[in-house]
C-alpha cells in the first residue's frame, strides 16, 4: 500500500509538471499570438468604422493568466482521474475470474481454508494487493480462525465499508482542484474589475477601450472557470460511481462465490 501511495504521489507530481509545460507551450505558441492578432485587427476595424461590433474570439476569451491556470488544473485533475479510473477498471477485471474456484454444491470447511488461500497467494504480487484478492484472503483467514460464517460476512462488510471510505478520501485532491478552478476565475474577475476601476478617468474623457478590455478579463476568466468546473465535477461523479460499483460488486462476488459455500460444521 505504501509503495502504491508513493507511485501515485510521484505520478501526480509529474503530471502537474507535464500539464504546466503543455498548457504554457500552447499559450505561448498559439493562443496569445493569435489573440494579439485578433485584437489588433479589431482595433483597426473599429478605427475605420466606429459602428463596427467586434466578434468574440475564442483566443481572446482564453488568453489571460487565470484561464491558463484553470486549464493547467483541469489537465492535472484529468490525469489523476485517469490514473484512478485505470486502477478501478483493472480491479473490476478480476471480477470476471474464478480466483477461488468452488463447484456448485461444494462446501468449504474451516480446515479447507488454507488450501484455498494458497491459490490466492499464488497470484502475482501486484494482483494480491488489489481489493478482491484481499477480501477473499481476509474472509478465508477469518473463517479458519472463528469457524463462524456470520462473523465472516460481517468482517467482509466492514472491510468493504472501510475501502469505500478510503476511495472517497482519495478523491479529496480532485475535489480541491474542482473547487480551486472557480476561485481562480474569481481572482481574474477581481483583477479585471480592479484594472477597469483604475482606468475610470479615461472613460470620463471618452476613451472606454481600456475599461472594456479590463472588464473582458473579468468576465472571460469567470466564464471559462465555471465551464471547466461543470465538466470536471461531472467526471468526478462518474469516477466516484465507478469506484462505488467496484466496492459493491466485490462484496457481492465474495458473498456469492465464497461465503455461501462456507460451512462451519
Amino acid at each position: 500500500m505504501n509503495r502504491s501511495f508513493s507511485t501515485e504521489f510521484v505520478y501526480q507530481v509529474f503530471s502537474l509538471i507535464i500539464s504546466v509545460i503543455i498548457v504554457h507551450a500552447i499559450y505561448v505558441s498559439v493562443i496569445r499570438p493569435n489573440a494579439a492578432a485578433v485584437q489588433e485587427e479589431q482595433r483597426m476595424l473599429i478605427a475605420e468604422d466606429p459602428e463596427y461590433i467586434p466578434e468574440r474570439s475564442l483566443f481572446v476569451i482564453v488568453q489571460d493568466f487565470e484561464q491558463e491556470a484553470c486549464f493547467i488544473m483541469m489537465l492535472w485533475a484529468l490525469a489523476i482521474m485517469g490514473y484512478k479510473a485505470y486502477d478501478a477498471t483493472g480491479e473490476r477485471g478480476l471480477l470476471n475470474q474464478e480466483l477461488v474456484p468452488v463447484a456448485e454444491g461444494v462446501r468449504i470447511l474451516p480446515e479447507d481454508t488454507r488450501e484455498y488461500a494458497r491459490q490466492l497467494e499464488a497470484l502475482p504480487d501486484k494482483e494480491q494487493g488489489l481489493l478482491l484478492p484481499r477480501a477473499l484472503r481476509s474472509a478465508l483467514q477469518r473463517f479458519g480462525a472463528t469457524r463462524n460464517v456470520q462473523d465472516v460476512s460481517s468482517a467482509t462488510h466492514t472491510m468493504m465499508t472501510s475501502e469505500a471510505e478510503r476511495l472517497e478520501s482519495e478523491l479529496s485532491m480532485i475535489r480541491y482542484i474542482a473547487w480551486a478552478i472557480p476561485s481562480i476565475g474569481f481572482i481574474g474577475t477581481v483583477r479585471g474589475i480592479g484594472a477597469a476601476l483604475g482606468l475610470a478617468h479615461r472613460a470620463v474623457d471618452g476613451d472606454i477601450s481600456g475599461v472594456t478590455e479590463s472588464l473582458g478579463v473579468a468576465f472571460n476568466s469567470t466564464f471559462i472557470a465555471l465551464i471547466i468546473s461543470i465538466v470536471l465535477m461531472f467526471l468526478v461523479h462518474q469516477l466516484q460511481l465507478l469506484q462505488e460499483r467496484l466496492v459493491f460488486e466485490t462484496e457481492t462476488y465474495v458473498d456469492q462465490r465464497l461465503i455461501r459455500h462456507l460451512q462451519a460444521a
